[in-house]
């Protein structure tokens, strides 16, 4: 699952003036036949997505109460044009919390043509979130500089941090009382059969990255018959929902962190932070002892620099940016540098702010979590012990749902016999959705192909360069063909291989890290700055 970045592949224009078409009526249709009327798309239009249309849909707030209250889902479409017509592609990013709506356009035009030209690829904003209403925002501006450390070294900062978070469940509660029994997997699910039901066909296709991934199982458990071809990218453990797989997650980001100062350790000639991968984690953790006793410009403690250094887990594409904001502090002392890579990899806005309601109202309804605040504890140190880059982190970002105010729900066993073959990707040192949970799901859905990126470590990777990929993509949503044993590993169907790691930037970028780091190296900054020993 996503936390705060979504998904990483820069779906990143904003779909401006949303036009809302009206709401069908409300029925107690069982998914057995068409919608009554049909979605009215106006064009919605973007400079990077030039034929995005939207519309709306209403769905029961509560679908055991059909003819009660509706609440309204944003959609977005990139319609099909050609004379071959396989229905709808519904398309979601993850989180929960993560806005679909720009995701039409980017899939349409990352599909070779051919293919994107027989689908109706449509985006929507789950309940709660973004342009569908209402939108959850429990606490605005509850990620906002500096916060507590996140790691709790001394009873008050643990304090400042459990308070915090019980404040944002209370918070919840008291604003949205009537929303959150119904902020649930389960519910979005039931959402996605409306949507089905609104554009007339009989049955959906959908292709859902990271959170998408366990929302995708749960709408093809609820209604097998209505799956026509599932592909799901970055896969939640099923078994895990929510507790354990954060649990997991702590791991798999301190892995990806060691892999990242590896990488700034191999391109020392660019960043004069040592060979030797040890060392860089050190000084890396040296920076963040430093801003914890002087955040950095007034904005960037630990909690922060933890948050601008997390999305590095998810895609490897930012190791150069947040490479460069490491030497430029550490070697010459630059604030300046990393508030910049706050601003641009850390920091919430509204739109993170909503994505968090979402998320915490979804993730804790959704399942039980531990309601003993020791069991919190308990279980933080003795992770930190082994992965201190996120776990506590992690902890507090979860933590309200130790306190939240409505009851959780057991979660669906996704297992299935009952679908088409379905189409799984997942890399093996993914950090947000550890391998093993990819593995867990293929042996769930049974029929299932699973194709693995041996080596790679980002968080959705189908659609982002790696050809034989893609190529496995393109090759079942053209003709619903899967791999069968092709692979060199017998846990998965087939095997590509990873894509390559990035360079150091080039130019005047590297040169002004370049310079930085000869002026730090000659006055013995790094020294007098972080107390460093080398």
């Amino acid at each position: 699952m996503t936390k705060r970045s979504g998904i990483l592949f820069a779906v990143g224009a904003t779909v401006a003036g949303l036009v809302t078409a009206a709401p069908p009526p409300a029925t107690a249709d069982n998914g057995a036949r068409p919608a009554t009327t049909k979605l009215e798309w106006t064009d919605c239009a973007t400079k990077s997505y030039p034929r995005l249309q939207c519309a709306s849909v209403s769905t029961p707030l509560d679908h055991d109460d059909p003819s009660g209250r509706h609440i309204t889902l944003a959609l977005s479409r990139v319609p099909h044009t050609a004379k071959t017509f396989q229905g709808p592609l519904l398309v979601n990013p993850g989180g929960p919390g993560g806005s679909g709506l720009t995701m039409a356009g980017f899939v349409a035009s990352a599909l070779p043509k051919a293919i994107a030209a027989q689908y109706d690829v449509i985006g929507f904003d789950p309940r709660g979130v973004g342009r569908s209403r209402p939108a959850l925002d429990c606490v605005p501006k509850y990620f906002d500089p500096v916060r507590p450390d996140s790691v709790p070294d001394s009873p008050g900062v643990e304090q400042a941090n459990r308070n915090r978070a019980r404040s944002f469940a209370e918070a919840c509660g008291r604003k949205y009382p009537d929303l959150l029994p119904h902020m649930d997997t389960v519910s979005a699910a039931k959402d996605l059969d409306v949507i089905r039901r609104a554009t007339g066909a009989r049955q959906l296709n959908y292709f859902g990255y990271s959170y998408g991934t366990y929302l995708g199982a749960v709408y093809a458990k609820l209604f097998p018959e209505r799956v026509r071809r599932l592909v799901l990218d970055s896969n939640v453990d099923p078994d895990g929902v929510w507790y354990d797989d954060n649990i997991g997650q702590d791991y798999a980001f301190d892995a990806r962190h060691k892999a990242f100062a590896a990488w700034v350790a191999r391109h020392d000639a660019t960043y004069g932070l040592g060979t030797d991968p040890a060392k860089v984690e050190s000084a890396w953790y040296a920076m963040r002892a430093a801003v914890t006793a002087h955040p950095a410009g007034g904005k960037v403690g630990p909690s922060e620099l933890e948050d601008a250094f997390l999305p590095g887990g998810y895609y490897n594409g930012y190791w150069p940016y947040l490479a460069e904001a490491f030497a430029a502090y550490t070697n010459g002392g630059d604030q300046n540098a990393l508030v910049k890579a706050y601003k641009k990899f850390g920091a919430v806005d509204a739109e993170g702010d909503n994505g968090y309601s979402v998320y915490t109202a979804v993730q804790c309804r959704d399942a039980q979590w531990p309601r003993q605040w020791n069991t919190w504890l308990g279980d933080s140190r003795r992770v930190h012990a082994k992965a201190p880059f996120f776990t506590w982190n992690n902890n507090w970002y979860n933590a309200p749902c130790a306190d939240w105010p409505v009851e959780p729900l057991n979660p669906v066993r996704v297992s299935n016999s009952a679908l088409p073959p379905v189409l799984l990707f997942q890399a093996t040192d993914d950090a947000a959705t550890p391998y093993e949970g990819g593995v867990t799901l293929h042996r769930r859905l049974r029929g299932s192909s699973l194709v693995v990126e041996q080596g790679g470590g980002n968080h959705g990777i189908t659609l982002g360069g790696n050809d034989c990929l893609d190529t496995y993509l393109a090759d079942y949503l053209a003709k619903g063909t899967v791999p069968r044993g092709e692979g060199s590993r017998a846990d998965a169907d087939a095997v590509c291989a990873k894509s390559p790691d990035p360079q150091p930037l080039t130019g005047e970028a590297a040169a002004k890290v370049a310079r930085r780091t000869a002026s730090a190296s000659r006055g013995g900054t790094l020294h007098g700055l972080l107390g460093f020993r080398g």
